[in-house]
């Protein structure tokens, strides 16, 4: 089987963000949240991106405009998760690989999870499979219901819940693998017969189960990964999540930084073994620091900047410690 693709829906607006920028594109320490996506798509071994684009799809086909492994499918009209992988059908003619199929605005997103969700709908043999999540709080979240079994049998939204399902902590996440071959078999037999006359992907899952081709759930998605974004809250919590992790790769590389809470580090940044950051610092996108600098306090490393091993930048970056 050839390698995976991935179905990115990147259509959206930013209406609750009270914002014109195309949702996607807002920024998560140095990257727009769907770089984020597409570098966990890639290191999950995808070979070929779909990415729909709606809402000023030119700014946002603009901003990969370097990417050769991008095909762009517009999504004129925005009738549901299920409508806008409908729109990709020509451009997977023929495809006979497996498709992931995820929302571009959930940055938090993992390769790692990608793969196990990949390996598990390869070993089932299932039509669809998704990676689901535990949460303490499931609420607004639909509930995966499994049989005696322990196997997929439905997924029910939180408003359609009895006690019994409402109180089922795992919960579909939005991430979603499909055989490529049977796909848009699910998608072209999907139905807007609903209060907001749309077409869900969540409803590929009762398809497939009822033609009986499987559906599968594997709970591969950490509580904390669950989070999207639909607020500029949510940008800010997602955003410190996300610096969280930057921050924790650097220690274990051996880098120290004294007060995580008054550092910020961005995307793409290299750290020399051995430099130490203090407080109140901050390091752009894409900078290169030495071995064995001391950054900060109330230190600004500017993005692209070039610290030299040994130097010492405090207050804001210098030019005699820029090589």
């Amino acid at each position: 089987m050839s390698k995976a693709t991935a179905i990115i829906l990147a259509a959206g607006k930013s209406t609750r963000m009270k914002s014109e920028m195309p949702k996607v594109l807002h920024d998560i320490c140095g990257r727009s949240m769907l770089s984020h996506v597409i570098e966990a798509c890639r290191g999950a071994g995808v070979g070929r991106l779909v990415i729909v684009v709606g809402h000023r799809k030119d700014d946002v086909i603009e901003a990969f405009s370097d990417c050769d492994d991008i095909v762009w499918v517009e999504q004129k009209e925005q009738k549901g998760t299920g409508h806008a992988a409908q729109m990709c059908k020509d451009a997977l003619v023929g495809c006979d690989s497996q498709v992931l199929c995820i929302a571009g605005d959930m940055p938090l997103i993992r390769q790692n999870t990608l793969k196990e969700l990949l390996a598990d709908n390869a070993r089932s043999g299932d039509a669809v499979t998704l990676a689901t999540s535990i949460l303490d709080d499931p609420s607004s979240y639909g509930r995966i219901i499994r049989d005696d079994a322990g196997k997929l049998a439905a997924i029910v939204e939180d408003k359609d819940c009895t006690d019994t399902q409402r109180a089922v902590c795992e919960v579909n996440v939005s991430y979603y693998c499909f055989d490529g071959k049977r796909m848009f078999g699910l998608l072209d037999d999907l139905s807007n017969d609903n209060a907001k006359g749309e077409y869900y992907i969540t409803d590929t899952v009762a398809d497939s189960l009822k033609k009986g081709w499987g559906a599968g759930a594997v709970a591969a998605v950490p509580p904390e990964d669950a989070m999207g974004i639909n607020s500029r809250a949510d940008l800010a919590i997602v955003a410190r999540m996300m610096q969280g992790r930057i921050q924790n790769h650097w220690m274990d590389q051996g880098i120290s930084i004294v007060d995580p809470a008054t550092t910020w580090i961005e995307s793409d940044a290299t750290i020399g073994k051995e430099t130490t950051i203090y407080p109140f610092s901050y390091i752009g996108r894409g900078a290169k620091l030495g071995d064995a600098c001391q950054i900060g306090p109330h230190a600004m490393i500017a993005a692209g900047d070039i610290i030299a091993s040994g130097s010492t930048v405090s207050g804001t970056s210098n030019a005699e410690a820029q090589i």
